[in-house]
């Protein structure tokens, strides 16, 4: 039974205690140019997994690890066999991180508990913060790594097997730092799972708007491409007698960059690696490799953009020959409609501009998705910049996205009335 609608619609989170939980944890690998640097499952990574513990604990809650170091803290509800709405996401962090990419989800999780703590609210079902390991990938692959063996996208076995480029294996690691947990690593009923992050691009700030309403994420292609032709003297050769690796190869970079643009406004297109060889001055280059990625919303505008991708390697008349290999495939993931719902509705109880956004980077949502019904909140960060030491968010939309996580997640829980 639901409490009445005001009593619900009144309750805020201390946004004071989530910034200052937020700059505690930044200590935890904190870098000379304002941003952090917590690889997963390093002695840092130890230290902000003890340190949320330590305060989930504080909060009354329960704590479960499982086999691939994720961690679940535990705020009991009134009927134990209810699923419990979840929440959560990652502290690890790129090598020149920032403060907020991951740990404002797994944060404002706390914060919520801390709240109904506060308020002494029951709630019906269970409420349930997550620390999923590894989400960034910079030690180890796959990324999304914890999410990604809870949902069943990746054998344990194997992932566990996964070294870095010191050889140490995720097994080893986890031993290592002492989360090599005993709770099967699979995932189990969910009511709902809610993801608070900033947005990591321009989109919210360009529209001065405060909440994203994620509705899905976009379904990603990404390959190799590798264009021959043959090296020879810069000066001697006539232009018309050329076989130039790198002309034939700037022409499908700007091939791309039209096919994103063919299919706006969420189409992406990326050219973000390249190996010109023999990379001389005065050679006309042999051989040229690089990285394609392309995003789509559907899987439909996906294989259109890989239709055309393909059909301009094919299309080169400059004497080359082009090889394109797909390397990874992820497919668009639309979220649940209930749980958009409730994020936008959260948001307009709470009186705050927002728009429909779709994630253009993975998140662990993306394979919570699979197995829970999920939605995330977009907050603004400064200039859209993240993965970089200077990432930015203001207090104020930090603690405006966790207003709409609490509201959002109480009402998947639905609130005991006193």
């Amino acid at each position: 039974m639901n409490a009445p609608n005001h009593a619900v619609s009144t309750v805020r989170i201390n946004g004071a205690r989530l910034w200052q939980s937020l700059m505690a944890l930044a200590k935890i690998g904190a870098t000379p140019k304002g941003g952090v640097c917590r690889l997963a499952l390093t002695e840092l990574d130890r230290q902000g997994r003890d340190l949320f513990v330590q305060w989930a604990r504080e909060a009354g809650c329960t704590i479960r690890i499982d086999t691939i170091g994720n961690i679940f803290a535990r705020r009991e509800g009134r009927n134990p066999d209810l699923p419990p709405v979840l929440t959560g996401s990652h502290i690890d962090t790129q090598p020149t991180g920032g403060k907020f990419d991951g740990n404002y989800g797994v944060l404002a999780g706390l914060e919520v508990l801390r709240t109904l703590n506060d308020l002494d609210i029951q709630t019906e079902a269970a409420i349930e913060v997550a620390v999923w390991t590894n989400e960034e990938g910079s030690r180890f692959v796959p990324v999304m790594m914890g999410s990604g063996v809870f949902a069943g996208a990746f054998p344990l076995a194997d992932t566990l097997k996964q070294t870095d480029v010191k050889n140490i294996s995720v097994a080893t690691a986890l031993e290592q730092i002492g989360y090599a947990g005993t709770t099967p690593s699979e995932h189990f009923p969910i009511k709902a799972y809610f993801e608070a992050h900033i947005e990591q691009g321009p989109i919210l700030e360009a529209r001065r708007d405060t909440i994203g309403v994620v509705t899905g994420a976009l379904g990603q292609r990404w390959y190799d491409v590798t264009v021959t032709g043959m090296e020879a003297h810069a000066g001697p050769t006539p232009m018309e007698l050329r076989k130039d690796a790198l002309l034939a190869a700037a022409d499908l970079i700007r091939c791309v960059n039209q096919i994103a643009l063919a299919h706006a406004p969420h189409g992406r297109g990326t050219v973000g690696w390249l190996d010109n060889y023999p990379n001389s001055r005065n050679v006309i280059p042999g051989q040229v490799k690089f990285s394609v990625d392309l995003r789509a919303p559907s899987d439909e505008i996906l294989l259109a953009m890989d239709a055309s991708i393909r059909k301009a390697c094919t299309q080169q008349e400059t004497g080359v020959s082009v090889d394109i290999e797909q390397v990874v495939y992820f497919p668009p993931q639309p979220f649940h409609a209930e749980q958009v719902n409730a994020v936008k509705s959260a948001a307009d109880q709470l009186g705050l501009s927002h728009t429909e956004i779709v994630s253009g980077a993975g998140h662990d949502a993306v394979y919570l998705a699979r197995v829970a019904p999920t939605a995330m909140i977009f907050i603004p960060c400064k200039d859209g910049i993240s993965h970089n030491e200077i990432e930015d968010a203001k207090p104020e939309h930090i603690t405006a996205g966790g207003n709409v996580l609490l509201l959002a997640m109480l009402a998947q829980a639905h609130v005991v009335p006193h």
